[in-house]
């Protein structure tokens, strides 16, 4: 009980813990109540000594002079326990909830974009460590920012033993226009995936090798959820995402002497838009404390065009791995759309003994102009 279980009906319970924080108010007691980081700066957000858990992250910050996409080019990175490689690296934005470096009013349970504008982003994921954490951002854009945070967390004297800690990880799949980059498609052969789609989808996918993967992770612990960005930035013939199947590979799964995952795995989906909890090919943005659509940018013409965010929450159905996992998602049925794909994952993990995933540089992580027709 550690942790405590989060509810009204807990708060009577008087758990051993002093309540701390690390915050950027003005060492001075002036009202400079804020960091600067400068273009190409690392900045550390602070450390902390000995056990705790984080209960919650509020941050906010504006360039100093207009920068398109500003919160692309923050990133943001954690570390428990005097690890070598960060369990946290994420671009800000994508960070507290939603893609493209773009910030929408929001309200999810472990996540939150508040007025005004989604300028208030707050993170209640719990996040324990034994022996020290530390916090930083870093400025991989143009322009001088100014950045608020707190860091609220709750000092113990030692951490109970079975707890994992908390990871969280970027992933991108541009795809050039006119290909189908998995399949081999070049843009020769385009107008026979057109005619393709236009069926009813009956290529089959089975063995789920060629999705989009959100996280490939080895170890012990379980996945908690994830934020997904599809940019549907080339018009197609029934170009609807929505019909990719979720494939979620666990354990006895991936443990093939061949190296190829076992089909079909453990957790299999219907589609897209059923993984995310929607239904009938959304038009609307929405939000709900497990799952939400916080960017919509279709139109009358082009329904499923354009930049999509979503999330889906495992707070009351998390995903156990002992060994291992590999969560991925077709890029339309079969992988035939060339939309461009990406994601953050959240997990918690004991025993990580590899960095996480790269993160690309910034040019690599910017999103794509919208093409004419979806430009407002």
């Amino acid at each position: 009980m550690q942790l405590g279980s989060g509810s009204l009906a807990d708060l009577a319970r008087l758990r051993p813990f002093r309540r701390e924080r690390l915050s950027s108010w003005d060492r001075t007691g002036a009202n400079r109540d804020f960091v600067l980081v400068a273009p190409s700066a690392r900045v550390s957000l602070g450390a902390i000594e000995g056990a705790g858990c984080v209960k919650h992250i509020w941050v906010t910050t504006m360039p100093i002079r207009p920068e398109e996409h500003d919160l692309c080019g923050l990133v943001l990175r954690m570390w428990w326990d005097g690890e070598a490689s960060p369990s946290v690296e994420v671009p800000l934005g994508d960070f507290f909830g939603v893609g493209f470096g773009l910030r929408r009013n929001f309200t999810s349970l472990p996540l939150q974009m508040s007025p005004e504008d989604g300028r208030g982003m707050n993170c209640w994921f719990p996040m324990p460590f034994a022996d020290g954490a530390r916090f930083e951002i870093e400025n991989q854009g143009a322009e001088l920012r100014i950045f608020y945070f707190y860091v609220d967390y709750e000092a113990h004297p030692k951490l109970e033993g079975d707890l994992a800690r908390f990871h969280a990880s970027w992933n991108r799949l541009p795809r050039a226009a006119g290909t189908t980059r998995e399949k081999g498609y070049g843009a020769d052969d385009y107008a026979t995936i057109q005619k393709r789609l236009a069926g009813p989808w009956a290529e089959p996918n089975l063995t789920g090798e060629k999705n989009y993967v959100i996280l490939d992770a080895r170890g012990r612990g379980q996945y908690v959820g994830c934020v997904l960005n599809v940019d549907a930035h080339e018009r197609q013939l029934n170009d609807w995402y929505g019909e990719g199947d979720d494939m979620i590979f666990v354990d006895e799964d991936l443990e093939d002497a061949s190296g190829v995952p076992r089909f079909p795995p453990r957790l299999h989906g219907t589609g897209t838009e059923d993984y995310f909890n929607t239904a009938f090919c959304p038009t609307q943005e929405f939000c709900a404390p497990y799952h939400g659509l916080t960017v919509y940018s279709g139109t009358k013409e082009w329904p499923w065009g354009g930049k999509n965010s979503m999330y889906r929450f495992h707070v009351e159905d998390p995903i156990r791995f002992e060994r291992a996992i590999r969560v991925t998602i077709e890029t339309g049925h079969d992988n035939a759309l060339a939309n461009d794909y990406s994601s953050v994952a959240y997990w918690y993990q004991q025993g990580r003994s590899e960095p996480l995933r790269a993160l690309p540089p910034l040019a690599e992580r910017l999103p794509r102009p919208d093409p004419p027709e979806l430009r407002r």
